[in-house]
This record gives structure tokens, sequence and C-alpha cells, in this order.
């Protein structure tokens, strides 16, 4: 069982509504989360809450992820990321550990990459699937539309029974989710496809899917490798956000895994989600393209006129911890590749000077983690609209952690907020010929 289930203590909150005051039980969770437990408030008061966001909304107990903003904390399975990072962990380690809940052995390890090599290929018919889009049709959509359709060639996938048909799905949408990314890419730029390489790692692969020729394989440095890795890595999963809760949301109908995360990655592509690392590119071609210096750009910002993207985080209240990691990742492989770019220039100059702005720091307006991702996607040269896309490789296996927990636990009903309707009272229905002209 994979989902641990908070415990309730003896406190207790109190709620006084007319008159009458109700007890509620207060949960908390093993790193001392409080929550007050609102289960039975709509059948013993007939209240519900109003909570627009869900900002401060517990939708599940969850023993994958914990993050604590206050402190800028982002533990994976209780492991601290920094030291998944610092210990030369893997993206396909990570994987493991956030769906199976601990660390994988070395024969663990190996049979995983075994498992994701033998599934790196696509059914030869979801090929066609590629040709119905446009040439210039968005990666992201592609993705959700294939990822979706792999249910229709694993149709024994669809109602998982048993964990080893469980590991068989996730096998499957891990290594080929990178193949239906390349492919999209390859598709918008009118390049053939090419096929998975069986010798190559994970990320190795998928740039090698990415950007090889038939005249012209591509190698990737162990430099590009490694900040990939961290990439996926460090996206792997960051709890109930918009693109988790989706896919919880949905799992929550007993939709099948493909369905599932394909609901998922449609929830990531909005510029608010998934999309905040390409704002962060755009935002510097702004800068360079209207000549601005960025002492004037930040100036700007102060003023308003301008939003300052890739910084602050609406959960982290100091520095992201991610984002120090793809810092020094980023600062790494600039260096080792030479990058001649002046918006990879530009994008470290701006970062530098408004950490030794008192206006951003006291604020609390830090690079996060879209900021420096931004940088190290640039610099691997995968295209803006293509982000998105690495996002939701990244967090696949955090999506499908989730799906599972959920799924095991068995007894949670399907997800159905409620609302504070604010539309018209009832009014009696008016005929054609009796209602005015427009």
């Amino acid at each position: 069982m994979l989902k641990k289930q908070a415990d309730a203590t003896t406190k207790t909150a109190y709620l006084i509504l007319d008159g009458t005051t109700y007890e509620l039980p207060v949960m908390v969770g093993t790193e001392n989360e409080h929550a007050i437990d609102i289960t039975k408030l709509r059948n013993e008061t007939g209240h519900i809450t109003y909570d627009p966001g869900y900002a401060n909304t517990g939708s599940c107990s969850s023993a994958i992820t914990y993050v604590n903003g206050e402190e800028g904390a982002l533990h994976y399975r209780g492991y601290p990321i920094e030291e998944i990072a610092d210990k030369h962990g893997s993206f396909i380690e990570t994987a493991w550990l956030l769906i199976f809940g601990k660390l994988p052995n070395h024969e663990e390890r190996q049979e995983f990459r075994q498992m994701l090599t033998d599934n790196e290929l696509l059914h030869e018919d979801l090929r066609h699937h590629f040709e119905g889009f446009p040439s210039k049709g968005h990666p992201m959509a592609i993705l959700s539309a294939v990822v979706n359709a792999m249910g229709c060639y694993h149709p024994d996938l669809l109602e998982i029974q048993t964990e080893e048909e469980f590991i068989q799905a996730a096998a499957k949408v891990i290594s080929k989710v990178r193949t239906v990314a390349a492919w999209s890419y390859r598709k918008s730029q009118g390049l053939p496809f090419m096929y998975p390489n069986p010798s190559l790692s994970y990320c190795q692969n998928f740039l090698h899917m990415m950007f090889s020729e038939p005249y012209r394989l591509y190698e990737p440095s162990k430099e590009e490798t490694r900040a990939l890795s961290l990439f996926f890595l460090l996206h792997a999963d960051h709890e109930q956000n918009c693109s988790c809760s989706t896919v919880r949301m949905v799992q929550s109908t007993q939709a099948n895994l493909f369905a599932s995360v394909s609901a998922g990655i449609c929830a990531l592509w909005g510029k608010l989600h998934g999309g905040a690392n390409a704002g962060v590119i755009r935002m510097l071609h702004e800068i360079r393209n209207n000549e601005m210096t960025i002492d004037s750009y930040l100036e700007r910002v102060k003023n308003k006129e301008f939003r300052l993207m890739g910084f602050g985080h609406r959960v982290y209240k100091s520095f992201d911890p991610r984002a120090r990691i793809l810092r020094k990742a980023a600062t790494d492989l600039l260096g080792t590749l030479g990058t001649d770019d002046d918006l990879l220039e530009l994008a470290m100059e701006l970062a530098e000077k408004a950490m030794a702005d008192d206006y951003f720091v006291s604020r609390k307006l830090y690079p996060n983690v879209d900021f420096y991702s931004g940088i190290i996607l640039r610099a691997l040269n995968i295209p803006v609209d293509m982000f998105p896309v690495m996002f939701a490789i990244g967090r696949m296996p955090g999506w499908i952690a989730h799906w599972y927990e959920a799924y095991s636990a068995g007894q949670e009903k399907i997800h159905r907020p409620r609302q504070i309707y604010t539309g018209e009272c009832r009014r009696p229905y008016v005929s054609m010929n009796e209602r005015g002209k427009k």
C-alpha cells in the first residue's frame, strides 16, 4: 500500500454557526502539517466552505511528496531534493522512488531500465496519428492526444487489476512519452521520425530522437545529458498542483492511466503552469528586441509596466530549492558548451541584478525553477513550443505515482466540488413570440 493516511489527533476545532457549536477533528501529517477535517460539514450544518483556487484546501492525504514553502523544502518520499540531485540520482531512479516509495537497489534499477528500453517503440499504427495533425500543430496537443490514444493499443491495461499490470502500464507511459514528444517536434520541422536507440540512456535517447539525422547521429555530451536528467528529476513531482490534482480528479472517475495523464498534460499546457518557463524566454526576447538594459527593465518592472517572469512562487516564500540546483546546472552547462547566446547572457545578468536588488529580495521575488529551466532548455536547443512538453516528460512519474496512490486507496469518492451559485433566481420560461426584439 503506497498511501499513508495522516493521523487524527486529540485536537478539535470548533465552529460556531447560528448559535450552534460544531466540533471538527484536526488531522496532523507526518511533517506536522495541520488540517481541519470538514468531511461532515455539509451534512451537519448545511453549509459548504468557499475557497476559490483551493489554496486553503487539502484535497487528499498523500505519502509521495512534501513541500514546505516557508522553509523552501521539497522532499520526494522523505528524501530532500538536494540530496537526490547532489548524490547524482538519476531521473530513472527518481521515477522508481516516486512510484514505488523507495530507492531501487541495483537489480531493480536495471530491471526498470530494461523495461523502459523494451517499451520505447510506438505501435506503427500510431504513426498515422501524427500524419493527421497539421505541421504547425502545437506539440502539447499532439502529446496529449497520442498518449490518450495509447490506450487503444494496450486494451489489456485499461482495467488494471494487479501490480504487475500497473508496472507495465507505467513503464509504457514513461518510456513512450519521450518518443511521442520527439516525434511531435520532428513533425513540426518536416523531419523524418528517428527511432529510439536501445543502447542509449533515457535522456540520451530523447536527444537522439530529437536531433539526429538519417546521415548524422546526434551525440549529446555528458554535461548535456546530466543537465537534462536534472531538469526531468527536479520536475518529477510537486504534490497537489493543478496538473497533479487534475490527474487525481480524473482517476476518481476510475478512468485508466492513459486518459488520466493525458488530462494532466492538458492542464499543464497553460502559461501559468507548464508554460511559465517559455514566458521567461519571451521576456528576454522583449528586453533584447526593444534594446533595453537590464537596469531599465527592472525599473519598469518596479513601476508595474512589465511583469518579471520566472521570479517568485505561489508556494515558496523563500528560495525555490529546485532553482538553487538548476542555477548551478545552468552555469556549468553554459560554461561547458561555451554557448554564444546573448539571450542566455541577458538571463544570467537579470538573475544576478534582481537578487542584489532589495526591492525584489524584500518581496521574496527570487528566481524560480521556471527561470533556470528555461535557460537550460534553450542551451540544449529545445524550441520554446517544446518547453511544456519537456515539463510533461519530467512530471510523468509524479502523475503516475499519484494515480496509483489514489487507485490503491480504493475508497475515494469521485471528486465533485461544490459552488456558490450567483446567477438568476428562478423565473418563468418565456415563449418565442413573447420575447422582445434584440
